[in-house]
């Protein structure tokens, strides 16, 4: 038993004792499905906080001959799996967690020796008759061992990347630890000595130079999780659950910490999740986790339609996003892409893998974001809130001219890089002119099905303002009338939406009229029947 080779099960015991602990082993019967085989190298990148160390954790305490953890995993899932037994402690594991040695290097340069030195030196006190003090190469060591013992190891790396986030501009300490990394993983004497290889960290593998280095190693990210989807993260049944056992509001757990698409999986931060089943307080817990300062210089870089698209996901839309053109590498950054990209990694950014776009996937990170945007002092930011405030407050007065005029000028302002050419580019333009309701309401809901049809926009005041803000019903027209919109809203009885909604509710109707580019507004207070 020692620190990295052969740890005890401690580790994961402590996530045992929490109080709350949600059964992830799952990734267990992944993990025995695949050792041994060329899918057994596995990289699995997430957000901070979403349970990836807990899972290596897990690993370790279930693979590791250090440990004796029957009576711990007896009674999960994976205690129901046939193989079980067949790989229960069996195995040299190697655990490290690269942060740790990070934090422990008074210069980031001895890292990669640090890490060396330390796992050698426990693997000779093990097999001092197989490795002596002449053999200074890990990979090399862990060959001899499995060639005397024919035994392989689980290698288990937490914070792969944290060296690539953390020393984005020492390049000479990144390329030996790549180096490194590619002497353990890469070529044909790895495969002979390792049963399974797990790392995890925030970033997929490093492109360019690194990617023919680790290109052996099977990738599941935040843009394509594939079989690991379920296992990091809480999914929507998990959450589910906790809130039936806490007593809590799922739709409202939904509205804050939702959004997180992983195949068909609705996966939401554990540590939001657990911090509102405990403490009861629906606020972001995401400073907390990881800073939004990390956002502010990847938002304020100066790419073209960069702007536009963070207003655009502020209020509520999807932008399309090319994930193709980043290199996984913070330091090489080129376009506007390359930040939303990263920002999904980073877990700022949902991804619709269908679709192709980023969009903000939850009321939690939209004011981490919305903080993130002020702090970068936009100009532009700060003049186009007030605009939207404006508008808000001309709506809520029920000013239907107001209301079109500032609409108007929204449009020609703000939203020029949305070519007006159809109804889609009218929604598109309503949702950014509405930016200043996010203060007050939740995301707005889109082509919400109602009554006999689907409304355009519904938005429902967040609990706190119920009493200040209504409601809004929005039904969008073009080339008709504002009136028409009313109209069809009570037709197909929109406002059956929201019937156990018990304030008030407004009816708005708008038209563009792609003649004279002239929008027309009409607003209708709902009458309950």
């Amino acid at each position: 038993m020692g620190r990295f080779v052969n740890p005890d099960n401690s580790a994961f015991q402590v996530a045992l004792n929490s109080k709350i602990y949600v059964d992830k082993t799952g990734l267990l019967e992944y993990t025995n499905s695949v050792l041994n085989t060329t899918s057994a190298y596995i990289c699995n990148s997430r957000p901070r906080r979403f349970g990836k160390s807990y899972a290596a954790n897990m690993l370790a305490a279930y693979y590791s001959k250090g440990a004796s953890s029957e009576n711990m995993f007896s009674n999960l899932n994976i205690g129901k799996s046939a193989d079980f037994r067949t790989h229960l402690n069996q195995y040299d594991v190697v655990h490290i967690d690269i942060q740790w040695f990070l934090s422990n290097c008074e210069n980031a340069d001895n890292v990669v020796a640090l890490i060396k030195k330390s796992v050698l030196d426990e693997l000779r006190e093990i097999y001092p008759d197989i490795l002596n003090t002449e053999i200074i190469s890990l990979s090399d060591a862990l060959s001899r061992v499995t060639e005397q013992t024919g035994q392989k190891f689980v290698l288990i790396i937490d914070e792969w990347d944290v060296l690539i986030r953390d020393e984005a501009a020492n390049e000479k300490i990144q390329n030996e630890y790549i180096n490194f990394l590619r002497s353990i993983f890469k070529g044909t004497e790895p495969t002979r000595c390792i049963q399974l290889a797990y790392l995890t960290g925030i970033l997929p593998i490093k492109k360019e130079k690194t990617q023919s280095a680790l290109n052996n190693l099977e990738e599941f990210t935040m843009l394509y999780p594939d079989e690991l989807a379920p296992f990091i993260g809480f999914t929507e049944e998990e959450v589910k659950e906790l809130c039936q056992r806490y007593n809590r509001d799922f739709e409202k757990v939904k509205k804050w910490y939702d959004g997180y698409l992983l195949n068909d999986y609705q996966v939401y931060n554990p540590k939001a999740v657990v911090s509102v089943m405990t403490k009861g307080k629906f606020r972001s817990y995401w400073s907390e986790t990881g800073s939004y300062e990390v956002v502010v210089p990847l938002i304020g870089m100066n790419f073209d339609g960069l702007k536009t698209a963070i207003i655009e996901m502020l209020s509520g839309l999807e932008v399309e996003v090319n994930t193709g053109t980043f290199k996984n590498d913070p330091a090489n950054i080129q376009n506007k892409d390359d930040v939303l990209t990263y920002l999904i990694h980073l877990g700022y950014l949902g991804y619709n893998e269908a679709t192709g776009s980023a969009f903000i996937p939850n009321e939690e990170i939209r004011q981490e974001m919305i903080t993130a945007v002020r702090s970068g002092k936009w100009n532009e930011m700060i003049s186009f809130q007030q605009e939207s405030k404006e508008l808000l407050s001309a709506t809520i007065s029920m000013d239907e001219n107001a209301v079109a005029e500032r609409i108007g000028k929204i449009h020609s302002e703000y939203a020029s890089a949305i070519q007006y050419n159809d109804e889609n580019s009218l929604s598109s333009t309503i949702a950014i002119a509405y930016l200043a309701a996010m203060q007050y309401y939740y995301k707005p809901i889109r082509e919400l099905p109602t009554g006999l049809g689907f409304a355009d926009f519904v938005f429902i005041p967040k609990p706190e303002f119920k009493g200040s803000y209504p409601a809004l019903l929005v039904e969008l027209k073009w080339n008709k009338k504002a009136e028409t919109a009313i109209q069809q809203i009570k037709e197909k009885k929109y406002s059956d939406s929201i019937l156990n909604y018990t304030g008030d509710i407004l009816l708005v109707g708008i038209n563009y009229d792609k003649v004279n580019k002239k929008h027309q507004c009409k607003i209708e207070r709902h009458k309950n029947n």
